[in-house]
């Protein structure tokens, strides 16, 4: 079976050749390619050319030099090249707070050497997932007389409301869950709801909770102290004291196991953490965003979900609209959607007749928005007429509703690959582009799901 690679491009700059060879060896699985240089110049030069996904960037380059300087100012320089770029820097042992500056200077995230080989994979795939949700909310701008944000994109009664809630509850402290389908745009929702908060200018940190170990929960959230366990070779924060002064999206939580809630609940109530190996809490101030495609049925099932937990992340409640609830932005996305990738791609504006536009309008769209995108994306690359027909968007030439089946492969084909698409594409229709449901029903973690979702395009 064909193992592709997720993401693209992963970039390493570090003056330790050594470094650089072990850290390639480490995430090479996760992309397509990965480049290797001891230079930031070079670096640079390259990022201008190929918009890699991640880069992972050193904090030092000088001779014995340890403030993180240099790090900084070419991490501010590539954030300057490519504001949506993903940026892990690698900092010295004890480096702890020269990688909290670096987050507050646009750094995603950081990881000390030596690194323990999980984590170091852990962080650079939630890195590249970033990068890739940065990518497509940056594609989205306002456009002049509709209800709309620099991240979010409609003019239909479903998205006024859910802009109206934005821009209510954006300026205050309180906490805020994000309900929706999965493509419906939840992280676009926290990303503006920081963005219109009075702690733009701290850090926004998001931790995909389906993606994180149980085992590493408490070290990911809380951080640890060097010694705390076999790995635990520097101290390291956690998210949560990393994000100090500004917002933690916990995304996918109503993945988080129901015996590891009580931790988070204590944490969000005393408003202190105690890393691993720690003796004492550490006070912290961030305003806690999250987000689940579960139903509300499923969060009021105190077998799955504490109650206490839940009234504590939910003060304000947002509710994202399927795509089939709002059809009227389907025109307006699309236009958008095909601009972009006729740009991206270098390839001609072509006309969309209305009657393939009715369709795609009648479509049921199971994937949401997402599932819109990587038709019009597949669209501008495979058409070659003059016009869009509807043959052009795979995805939308049906508009039967997600539960109709998909065609038996025939007989005699045998290829591994193309029947672990059909199975996965049967299960996504089958509970309706729920992940969780999909994953167990296939025997799949949620992560594995994902990785093997991107693998197929779908």
């Amino acid at each position: 079976m064909t193992n592709t690679p997720p993401y693209d491009l992963c970039l390493i700059v570090d003056d330790d050749e050594d470094v650089l060879l072990s850290a390639r060896f480490v995430v090479e699985d996760l992309f397509a390619q990965v480049v290797t240089t001891t230079s930031p110049r070079e670096a640079l030069a390259l990022i201008e050319k190929n918009l890699p996904d991640v880069v992972l960037l050193d904090a030092n380059f000088a001779r014995g030099a340890t403030d993180g300087s240099e790090g900084f100012l070419w991490l501010s320089r590539m954030i300057e090249r490519d504001p949506s770029i993903a940026i892990v820097l690698i900092t010295a042992h004890g480096g702890v707070q020269i990688a909290v500056e670096a987050m507050k200077r646009g750094a995603t995230d950081f990881v000390s050497k030596p690194w323990n080989n999980e984590r170091l994979l852990a962080t650079v795939r939630n890195a590249a997932a970033l990068h890739r949700s940065r990518r497509d909310a940056g594609t989205v701008r306002p456009v002049q007389g509709l209800a709309s944000s620099p991240l979010l994109l409609g003019q239909s009664p479903a998205m006024a409301r859910v802009l109206s809630l934005i821009e209510k509850a954006a300026p205050t402290q309180a906490n805020i869950l994000i309900l929706g389908e999965n493509g419906t745009g939840k992280e676009l929702v926290a990303r503006e709801l920081h963005r219109q908060s009075r702690r733009a200018e701290a850090s926004l940190l998001t931790v995909d909770l389906g993606a994180v170990a149980e085992s590493l929960f408490d070290s990911e959230l809380f951080g640890h102290v060097k010694g705390a366990f076999t790995d635990a070779r520097a101290d390291r924060i956690g998210r949560l004291q990393a994000a100090e002064g500004g917002t933690v999206f916990l995304d996918e939580i109503g993945n988080l196991p129901l015996h590891l809630q009580p931790k988070l609940l204590t944490a969000l109530e005393q408003r202190k953490v105690t890393p691993v190996g720690a003796s004492k809490p550490i006070a912290i101030d961030v305003r806690v965003l999250s987000a689940t495609n579960m139903a509300p049925a499923e969060l009021g099932d105190e077998s799955r979900f504490r109650k206490d937990l839940l009234f504590r992340l939910n003060t304000v409640e947002i509710r994202l609209p399927p795509l089939r609830e709002r059809r009227e932005d389907i025109p307006l996305l699309i236009d958008h959607f095909l601009q972009d990738f006729a740009r991206r791609y270098d390839k001609p504006r072509r006309d969309l007749p209305e009657e393939v536009l009715a369709r795609l309008v009648a479509h049921s769209w199971p994937g949401n928005v997402r599932e819109l995108r990587h038709a019009a994306e597949r669209a501008v690359i495979l058409g070659d007429e003059l016009a869009f027909s509807i043959a052009d968007f795979p995805m939308a030439g049906d508009s039967a509703p997600a539960s109709s089946s998909l065609p038996d492969a025939a007989p005699d084909d045998l290829n591994l690959d193309r029947a672990e698409r059909r199975l996965i594409e049967r299960a996504l229709q089958k509970h309706g582009y729920n992940i969780s449901h999909a994953a167990a029903e296939l025997g799949l973690t949620r992560a594995t799901l994902y990785r093997r979702m991107e693998r197929h395009g779908l």
